[in-house]
């Protein structure tokens, strides 16, 4: 899983802040977490998802990039709202998250937007090492948590994120 190209954007923005790390390939088909995970074999708490929050009814609008592990949610309507400032937001759609940072959804990663406030849940940097996006749907970077902290608007929050409820079994 090594020949995978970067998006050109995430691999100057690794190269200038001397971030440390490793690229995998991805089939494109693979690229969203759940099927990432389950066919490379790596676990959802392994997984670092990269979300863009907008603002509403703000002009111009706001965006948060936000970092929080495969196992949780998070949390827009308080914790994201107040780092904004703003009386509501939401998800950004994916045309809105393309056009803010250039990437794909299945492929965001907080490396290589510029412009926007980076904030991570503190629950990521407990993490040995991430698998996150590569800026496109063919590639995924392989790192230790603590290297998104040298991203220079890296922000740390504890609580950004809450644990994701669990899914009822259904049936017998």
């Amino acid at each position: 899983m090594s020949d995978a190209a970067l998006l050109p954007a995430v691999a100057a923005a690794l190269a200038e802040h001397g971030l440390s790390y490793e690229v995998l390939a991805c089939d494109p088909d693979l690229a969203d977490t759940a099927a990432f995970c389950d066919h490379y074999g790596f676990s959802l708490d392994q997984s670092a998802n990269t979300i863009l929050v907008t603002s509403k009814k703000v002009e111009p609008a706001k965006y948060a990039v936000c970092v929080v592990l495969g196992t949780t949610r998070l949390d827009v309507n308080k914790a994201v709202r107040e780092l904004l400032g703003v009386k509501r937001a939401s998800f950004a759609d994916a045309e809105t998250t393309q056009a803010v940072t250039g990437m794909e959804i299945g492929g965001v990663t907080a490396i290589g937007t510029s412009g926007h406030t980076v904030y991570i849940d503190a629950a990521v940097l407990q993490r040995e090492r991430v698998v996150m996006g590569g800026g496109n749907r063919t590639s995924k970077l392989l790192l230790k948590p603590q290297e998104l902290a040298k991203l220079p608007t890296a922000v740390v929050v504890e609580g950004l994120a809450k644990p994701a409820v669990p899914v009822p079994a259904t049936g017998s």
